[in-house]
């Protein structure tokens, strides 16, 4: 199938448009962007500035997609962003590019799926195989791993990382770092356990097990978090494990799980 460019779509001169494209009535494709083969273009839809867009990406009505940062420092500078394979980005989404501070590239990785109303800010990084549910919003410089669900109208605090397979429940607020693997819910989130139904669809049960073991340790034990961690990472077998360990002991916002006492744990 050639391009089929409808004539009520505007597609500025320098656009660079794949095979097999489709670009709606009402559409715009500013001069910078680049749309990979067999990509969609839903109606209305905006793609600005130096955007790129994978293959087999699926675009629907009224996203905006590349439109200049929500920062007050960005002053036109060249930025980019740049999106990945067989995306799907639903209606209403709001995507921006980099700034010169954050490096200038917002990045979306491959088979992400972008519920409505989504915002991902400047300079932000998602990678491969995450959902965000309706009305998620990424402040800037957002890290996310491989394998997140962040539920539907739940904010994230700018410079939040958050790690491989954790999940954010719906309607929460996260203003510190979620490790790989984990649950975090509520307003502030909090640790609430292994994200389990994620890590039974993606790891054998061993690492399921290690993994728990490894939690219990870092967080239920009322031990000190980063001796503890750096305890884990020298002595367990698990590479699950060491990981989960390597994201606290580099944190930079905190991890959000509730203290417990050591000495109370103990009477019981």
């Amino acid at each position: 199938m050639a391009v089929k460019i409808s004539p009520l779509a505007v597609v500025e001169k320098g656009a660079e448009i794949g095979e097999n494209v489709e670009v709606a009535p009402f559409a715009f494709v500013g001069s910078k962007a680049k749309i990979g083969d067999g990509s969609t273009i839903g109606q209305a839809a905006r793609i600005e500035g130096d955007t790129t867009i994978g293959s087999d990406c699926r675009i629907f009505s009224h996203a905006v997609v590349g439109s200049i940062p929500q920062d007050l420092k960005f002053h036109g500078e060249d930025v980019k962003l740049i999106i990945g394979d067989r995306n799907t980005i639903r209606e209403f989404t709001l995507l921006n590019p980099g700034t010169e501070g954050g490096g200038g590239v917002t990045k979306i990785g491959d088979d992400n799926l972008l519920m409505g109303y989504v915002h991902i800010a400047h300079d932000c990084i998602i990678g491969n195989r995450c959902i965000l549910a309706n009305a998620a919003t990424l402040a800037g410089h957002v890290v996310v791993g491989d394998g997140v669900v962040i539920g539907g109208m739940t904010p994230i605090h700018q410079f939040v990382k958050i790690g491989d397979l954790a999940m954010v429940a719906g309607a929460s607020a996260l203003n510190q770092d979620v490790p790989p693997y984990c649950l975090a819910e509520g307003n502030r989130a909090r640790l609430r356990g292994l994200n389990l139904t994620g890590l039974r669809r993606a790891l054998e049960k061993d690492a399921i097990n290690s993994l728990r073991m490894g939690y219990k340790e870092l967080f239920e034990r009322g031990k000190p978090l980063k001796e503890t961690a750096m305890h884990l990472l020298e002595t367990s077998e698990s590479e699950y494990v060491k990981k989960l360990c390597r994201f606290v002991l580099e944190t930079k916002r905190g991890i959000p799980y509730e203290r417990k006492d050591k000495r109370k744990e103990e009477d019981r």
